[in-house]
């Protein structure tokens, strides 16, 4: 599929043109989950592991956004999708009220994939569903990662970046040592903790990355098959230069400066090194492969 326009000027009077299964939809969709954000912005957005929740919506909101105009002029192919629309958008529905009874947030945020789908199969069609496919697609980067899995990788990872931090470290010469997930550099030791083993920046490159394809649109499919494959190694090593960069702070300047502001500051740093790297990769490969985008869909 083709990346959507984003026009500056509308060719047809979207707003202006009312639409009862629009309206109902939009009404719908802010009576069902403005509660469930309110919620999350209290409580699991505000953690290190669902920070980027919010950042999430607001790309999903933005896409939605810049594909209205080829959404209202699709031709109306609702019974190809009144099929598929009302079993879709039970499931959705049936989802989010086990949430609610169950207290389980990963069924209610997994729920919007299908009430959208669902919504947009009744609206619009099939025809809907192939242009909004990517923000559908979009929606399971909101859903919070299960406690189990994140148990499972997360002290994997803090093995192997504790090691490797190690070794590099000792390579150039610093004194440093390490017992399990415990690093002693001169006199100073430190744990890494479970924000530092990496996961959060795979997840949060993850959604970055595939919003960042996606606008691309190369056309290669070797281009798009190696930046799809880079982003968690990406991800992974860029959070060894943060833990490094939080031990050598540490080490010159003692420990305060490396519990204290310069840790969030080397959070923001890993995320900028990743992007970089991703950007440089992606233009790398388009010079090398000669990837041409895609043009841009139209109505």
């Amino acid at each position: 599929m083709s990346s959507p326009a984003f026009p500056l000027e509308s060719r047809s009077s979207w707003l202006g043109a009312p639409n009862a299964g629009w309206v109902i939809a939009l009404l719908g969709w802010a009576a069902i989950y403005l509660p469930v954000y309110w919620w999350a912005g209290n409580t699991i957005w505000q953690s290190d592991e669902h920070a980027h929740g919010p950042i999430v919506l607001a790309v999903l909101v933005w896409l939605l956004w810049g594909l209205r105009e080829s959404l209202a002029q699709s031709p109306d192919e609702m019974q190809s999708g009144w099929g598929w629309g009302w079993p879709v958008l039970a499931f959705g529905l049936l989802l989010y009220v086990l949430g609610q009874v169950l207290n389980f947030s990963i069924f209610l945020f997994a729920s919007q994939t299908f009430v959208l789908a669902g919504a947009l199969l009744l609206l619009k069609g099939t025809r809907a569903l192939r242009l909004a496919w990517f923000p559908i697609f979009y929606t399971i980067f909101m859903i919070p990662l299960p406690g189990v899995l994140v148990d499972a990788i997360t002290g994997p990872l803090k093995q192997w970046i504790s090691a490797i931090v190690e070794n590099i470290l000792y390579g150039v010469g610093y004194p440093i040592a390490r017992t399990g997930v415990v690093i002693v550099v001169g006199q100073y030791q430190m744990l890494v903790a479970d924000a530092c083993s990496g996961l959060n920046s795979m997840f949060s490159l993850s959604a970055l990355g595939t919003v960042f394809m996606y606008l691309m649109a190369r056309k290669s499919v070797l281009h798009n098959a190696i930046m799809l494959a880079s982003i968690l190694p990406i991800a992974f090593a860029s959070n060894i230069i943060r833990v490094i960069i939080l031990v050598l702070i540490t080490y010159h300047f003692g420990d305060e400066a490396g519990q204290g502001f310069l840790h969030g500051a080397a959070g923001m740093v890993l995320m900028l090194v990743a992007l970089v790297i991703f950007f440089l990769l992606d233009a790398l490969l388009a010079w090398v492969l000669g990837a041409r985008r895609k043009p841009a869909a139209t109505a």
